[in-house]
């Protein structure tokens, strides 16, 4: 059955990226970019990662069998287009998804085709019909939301997102983008809860996957008080 699904690293204080980059100059030299870059330091040090990406090196782990099983679960992408923008260049003609992507944008551009098995749809017409359209592509696999934070709030926010996995980095990055930053849509007594189901710890990241259970008012019981009132 296909599931939708993200996952992100992040620091202990929610940070999947430092401060966002709006001015000139050089992204890679930014502040968003270090913060990026701290907290997936992990990811590019795993083999499979590297393999991946056409490189050499890299250690076997569990982080490393980890990323391994997150690119051979997905048989789909959704993606914003600030990332495919910023990845064209450097993923070259044989960019490491291999796999169909569908590129939310407001801004249409014919289908490119790359070597190995990836192309970039871009879809005008909103997150809904990107996610509908990776599954029709995801041949029963699932639906990877790649990013970023922005996007991922917005397929959580329209309740398409059946998991989310965080990559919690033992670090604090004091400022930068907040995955679950306040526009989710929520009113003062409402939660999108969600459930673990796996947890791996490692010396360099703790990875969490939660079920995604959806939107839910508080309630409250009478503690224990027998009163049948809420406290």
């Amino acid at each position: 059955m296909t599931k939708v699904t993200a996952q992100l690293s992040v620091s202990l204080d929610g940070c999947y990226a430092g401060p966002r980059h709006d001015g000139t100059g050089d992204w890679m030299h930014s502040a968003e970019s270090h913060g990026f870059f701290r907290v997936t330091r992990w990811v590019t040090a795993a083999m499979s990662w590297r393999e991946r990406q056409g490189f050499a090196g890299g250690e076997h782990d569990v982080n490393s069998e980890i990323v391994a099983e997150s690119f051979g679960a997905a048989g789909a992408y959704v993606m914003g287009r600030r990332m495919a923008d910023g990845g064209e260049v450097p993923w070259g003609d044989e960019p490491p998804f291999r796999a169909p992507v569908f590129v939310v944008t407001h801004r249409p551009r014919p289908t490119l085709l790359r070597q190995g098995g990836t192309s970039f749809t871009y879809v005008t017409d909103g997150v809904a019909a990107a996610v509908a359209q990776a599954r029709e592509a995801a041949g029963g696999k699932d639906v990877a939301v790649a990013g970023g934070g922005s996007l991922v709030r917005q397929v959580l926010r329209a309740g398409l997102l059946d998991e989310v996995e965080l990559h919690v980095v033992p670090v604090v990055l004091g400022d930068g983008l907040r995955l679950f930053d306040p526009d989710l849509g929520l009113d003062d007594f409402e939660a999108i809860e969600m459930s673990p189901i796996r947890v791996v710890p490692t010396p360099e990241v703790t990875h969490i996957r939660y079920a995604v259970r959806g939107r839910a008012p508080l309630v409250l019981d009478d503690r224990g008080r027998g009163t049948g009132t809420p406290e």
